[in-house]
């Protein structure tokens, strides 16, 4: 049974840093890609950041040069670095990965607000 339990959101005010981390489960973490997707109120989810299984790493133009995407497969834990945060960033982040299905995590709220 595949699980993914993200952790690390909270407020924040614009330009601080937080960092996100999704533990893995059910898998063999070091196959697969992982991800991090937003969704905000009345907004579609949208994708945030990936890495695949040999660490290649692509991002939203949104988040590109402010967000790290990394992962630590002795730990099977993925994480999302996020540094100079806007209010434009507040959403739920979700973590996800595919083997033979799409698997999402429950999402962790990131605010950003003075």
């Amino acid at each position: 049974q595949v699980q993914l339990v993200e952790s690390g959101g909270g407020l924040v005010q614009p330009g601080g840093s937080l960092r996100l981390s999704c533990a893995a489960s059910g898998i063999v973490f070091r196959l697969y890609s992982m991800g991090w997707y937003r969704q905000a109120p009345g907004k579609q989810r949208e994708l945030v950041a990936t890495v695949t299984r040999i660490f290649k790493t692509n991002y939203a133009d949104s988040v590109q040069g402010r967000f790290t995407i990394s992962r630590d497969n002795a730990m099977n834990t993925v994480y999302l670095q996020m540094n100079s945060l806007k209010p434009e960033d507040t959403a739920r982040y979700y973590c996800h990965t595919f083997t033979d299905s799409d698997y999402w995590g429950q999402g962790t709220q990131v605010t950003v607000s003075s």
